[in-house]
């Protein structure tokens, strides 16, 4: 019997083991299981880009929800309603005298407001004026050639302690170019004078006349008024004159070229 144990148990020497082993292999097994670092940063990385993704689908759907609200559905409405209504012409209409007589008046009135539009955009040069936009229009041969900014009257109003007061506004309607001037000077009105809180000199003195601050062209349109430059470029776009209207040095010279002496402005 003794034989028999000590071979029995000598023939399966794979169970035997060694003191400690299993303990071991077990404690091996656990840190196995353990998540590494990089797979924590994954996991973190992955719930991120899963927020971010599912965050910008929602703002995309109700982006289009909205845009479906807006412009979707009234044109499902008006689909709705089958086809586009037209101008229904009833027969009995054109026997209708006062309906004769009043299509007559329309078209005379279309033909004087043609006659009058042609009149406005001739085949001259001409330059149209937006004083609240501050913007400006050069129109040769009919076709717009130059745009841009400028700058009109402030609507600032200066008043002197007798009564006397300016409203620096620059006038709207229809003008024309009466002169032409290359490096043009100014001729300071009272209204400068008592502005920057300076004397009055007489009418003839030398003290009247400021060279440099027109730029190089100047175009009257009367009354003192004119199309020229400026040192306070910076305010192109703005309601800051005393009544002129200022343009930029290249916007400037194009203009001064292109419209001549009796070249219309309109002004609005």
């Amino acid at each position: 019997m003794e034989d028999e144990r000590i071979i029995d148990e000598g023939a399966h020497p794979e169970n035997e083991k060694k003191p400690g082993e299993t303990d071991y292999k077990k404690s091996e097994s656990a840190v196995n299981e353990e998540p590494t670092l990089a797979e924590k940063n994954r996991g973190i990385g992955f719930r991120i880009f899963r927020f971010i993704f599912f965050f910008f689908v929602t703002i995309l759907v109700a982006f289009g929800l909205v845009v479906f609200i807006i412009y979707g559905v009234p044109q499902l409405k008006e689909m709705g309603h089958g086809k586009k209504s037209e101008i229904a012409r009833n027969k009995d209409l054109t026997k209708d005298s006062n309906y004769k007589k009043q299509l007559g008046i329309i078209s005379k009135d279309v033909q004087r407001l043609s006659v009058k539009f042609a009149g406005y955009t001739s085949g001259q040069s001409y330059i149209v004026v937006n004083t609240t936009e501050n913007k400006f229009y050069l129109y040769k041969n009919k076709q717009l050639v130059r745009e841009g900014s400028c700058s009109t009257g402030s609507y600032k109003k200066l008043q002197t302690q007798s009564g006397k007061s300016w409203t620096f506004k620059t006038p709207r309607g229809k003008f024309t170019i009466q002169s032409k001037r290359t490096h043009p000077a100014w001729h300071r009105p009272d209204w400068s004078f008592i502005e920057e809180g300076e004397p009055i000199p007489p009418k003839d003195s030398p003290l009247r006349w400021e060279a440099g601050v027109l730029g190089d062209y100047a175009m009257d349109l009367g009354d003192s008024y004119m199309i020229h430059g400026t040192i306070y470029k910076r305010f192109l776009g703005m309601p800051v004159t005393h009544g002129c209207v200022r343009l930029n040095d290249e916007d400037l010279e194009v203009v001064y070229n292109t419209l001549n002496v009796g070249s219309k402005v309109y002004i609005f």
